[in-house]
């Protein structure tokens, strides 16, 4: 190409090339514009956002909304933060949901949930469902969950405070508390029960008292026993009391049933019941009305006439001029401010003096008349002189215990006195009782009655004035005692062994109660026995055991409510014996209460227990199967060493020690299943036949 052609094509080129960038910007004219909400992603959704089309992901998804959206883990910031406590969170794709933990429960009732709605879990009850822990054991809801705990009384094998069934098998056993510890100077009453809030009763032995502590033991939760701290003191009465002009036989003894004795000084002779003292339970010495008075210048005292004394004067002094002084004092029941005091004296060389006073009548009198001795020693005698209102009252009478009659003085045919009683009644042996009352009685009746409606066992002082003369008279009245209140009893039926008797102790409502005393009868008898028959049961004995027999004896002060009375223990109760019951026996026991006074004596009785097939203890049994053993290992032994003799070079049969020993090892092995170790400090000769 030449030159001149080349210029002549550059500008062809560029005409070409500038037709060529026109054709392609038409082009682009031309295109149409692309759908924005057709390119979002399958999980995206299109949005119109300020008129422009925007690809978003959906809920659960991020990405840019177009080339991607990808699943959202919602639960990886926490299932607290997104389900609450107590919860498991679960992602979906594109979602999640929430359930509870183990012990708790969605509040919609639900076993899933997404908390849009105020969904929470609360914690369940599991204890609402009965019988969870199984026998002798209760549930405690904890939170999310739950334990058992042995009931009190009982415990876990494991020695674990609480367990969690799951599946295992896990008892809680009853607490044993064992046999109660020792507690010195004395021993419990009985045992039957060693398991949690069983209790026993100590009873101190005899010769010492409770000083302190509980009588009673519990045993605990724990297995422990509660109480065991009682103080048993030996009975300690001190020094004697000492009686006037006397001298005291005595061995320095102060503890129970300890003596000491009294014997009157030269010069002085013995008045009272009885010349010596005892230490009793309530450590104190028994009171005796042991008096030693100087031997008597005055004897055979007595009343005459109403208003005259006359004595002996004593033999050593017959003919000796002595002077006696009279000291008279008057009261009047019916004016208590009268008072009238006289004295004076006379002179005698008689041996029987006679003196009669000027006294008033319806006046009571004390008259003490006194003289001296030849010791020096002033002797004085007081006698109580009333004289009769003889213008009231004559021939006054007490009739079927609690009336009186009277004669009247007539003052006129068809005249009418008046009678003003008040009566007074009181009993020694009951200090807080009182019976008093007030009435009138208008009668023209020559010989006057009246019945007093008055309680058995009471002194009573009756005062009766005579309104128009202005005279009173004291009488004086004792009532019987009736039977004493029946016995408050709780009566006991038991097989196979003997009971704990339980005493309560009666009122002295009919009188004084004296005694209390626990009868042993053969069942059969019951229906025979009578109460107030004393031969009926004496001392325990061969000969009178089949007849019934009084096992215990307790005065009345000795009683203490609700005492333990053991059947059989082997001791004394008063001068009883409390024997041993015997085997295969059936027996009825009888409480007597009785009361005496003024040479009366009443009782009640109440049937208390019965005993039937009475049966031995263990350790009873123990003993006679260790005796049994013991009789087959001699007679096997004296067996043994006769053949020996006979066959001593041919025969060769087991040495007898061996079977012996082989029937002891069986014995000891039955004896050991029963659980039973037994320490024999006694031998009983009893017979099983």
């Amino acid at each position: 190409m030449s030159p001149g052609g080349g210029r002549a094509l550059g500008p062809l080129l560029l005409l070409l090339l500038a037709l060529l960038r026109c054709a392609g910007r038409r082009a682009l004219v031309n295109r149409s514009v692309p759908d924005v909400c057709a390119t979002c992603h399958i999980h995206a959704t299109c949005h119109q956002i300020e008129g422009k089309s925007v690809c978003i992901c959906n809920y659960g998804f991020v990405g840019n909304g177009r080339t991607h959206c990808q699943d959202k883990d919602e639960c990886q910031i926490g299932a607290s933060k997104i389900c609450g406590n107590h919860t498991l969170c679960h992602n979906t794709h594109g979602s999640f949901y929430c359930v509870c933990l183990d012990g708790y429960r969605a509040s919609n009732n639900n076993k899933t949930f997404i908390p849009n709605d105020g969904t929470n879990c609360t914690d369940i009850d599991e204890c609402e469902e009965s019988g969870l822990c199984g026998h002798n054991a209760r549930c405690v809801n904890t939170e999310g969950s739950y334990e058992c705990h042995c009931n009190d009384g009982y415990k876990l094998e494991n020695g674990e405070l609480s367990f969690h069934p799951d599946g295992n098998i896990v008892s809680c056993k009853g607490v044993d508390c064992g046999f109660p510890p020792s507690v010195l100077h004395a021993h419990p009453a009985s045992v039957n029960e060693t398991t949690y809030g069983s209790e026993v009763t100590y009873n101190c032995v005899h010769g010492y008292f409770i000083a302190s502590g509980n009588q009673t033991a519990v045993c605990n939760a724990k297995g422990q026993w509660d109480g065991t701290d009682l103080v048993c003191k030996e009975i300690d009465c001190g020094k004697p009391f000492l009686i006037p002009h006397t001298e005291m036989i005595w061995d320095n003894s102060t503890t129970l049933w300890s003596r000491v004795y009294y014997k009157c000084e030269e010069g002085y002779y013995f008045n009272g019941d009885k010349n010596f003292s005892e230490c009793r339970i309530d450590q104190s010495w028994e009171n005796i009305t042991y008096i030693c008075k100087e031997e008597e210048l005055f004897s055979n005292l007595s009343i005459f006439n109403e208003t005259c004394v006359k004595w002996q004067r004593k033999t050593g002094r017959l003919g000796v001029q002595e002077t006696y002084t009279f000291h008279i004092l008057s009261q009047r029941w019916d004016d208590k401010n009268f008072s009238e005091d006289v004295i004076f004296n006379i002179t005698t060389s008689e041996d029987n003096p006679e003196v009669c006073l000027d006294l008033s009548s319806g006046i009571n009198y004390l008259v003490n008349i006194t003289t001296i001795s030849s010791t020096n020693i002033t002797v004085s005698v007081t006698v109580a002189v009333q004289t009769k209102v003889k213008e009231a009252f004559n021939n006054v009478l007490i009739f079927n215990d609690t009336c009186l009659k009277w004669r009247r003085n007539v003052r006129g045919t068809g005249v009418e006195d008046r009678y003003s009683f008040h009566v007074q009644g009181q009993r020694w042996y009951q200090k807080e009782f009182s019976h008093e009352m007030t009435f009138n009685l208008t009668t023209h009746k020559q010989a006057p009655e009246v019945c007093f409606d008055l309680q058995p066992g009471t002194n009573y002082s009756i005062n009766i004035s005579m309104v128009a003369l202005n005279f009173s008279l004291l009488v004086s009245m004792t009532t019987q005692i009736t039977d004493p209140p029946f016995p408050d009893v709780e009566f006991v039926a038991v097989k196979g062994s003997a009971p704990l008797l339980k005493l309560r102790k009666a009122e002295d409502r009919n009188g004084p109660i004296s005694l209390y005393q626990v009868i042993v009868l053969p069942l059969g008898l019951q229906s025979t026995f009578i109460c107030d028959s004393f031969a009926a049961a004496t001392f325990f004995g061969n000969t009178t055991d089949a007849k019934g027999y009084v096992a215990a004896e307790f005065q009345a002060k000795d009683v203490a409510d609700n005492m333990s009375i053991a059947l059989g223990d082997r001791h004394y109760y008063g001068k009883f014996y409390n024997a041993p019951l015997k085997l295969g026996e059936e027996y009825c026991v009888v409480l007597r209460i009785i009361s005496e006074w003024n040479k009366v004596k009443t009782q009640s009785c109440a049937v208390w227990a019965q005993i039937k097939n009475l049966s031995p203890t263990l350790q009873y049994m123990t003993a006679v199967g260790l005796g049994s053993v013991a009789a087959v290992c001699l007679i096997l032994f004296l067996s043994f060493s006769a053949a020996r003799s006979y066959l001593h070079s041919t025969v060769h049969s087991p040495p007898a020690a061996l079977a012996c020993e082989a029937v002891h090892l069986s014995a000891t092995m039955d004896v050991a299943q029963t659980g039973i170790i037994s320490s024999f400090t006694e031998t009983e000769n009893v017979s099983l036949l």
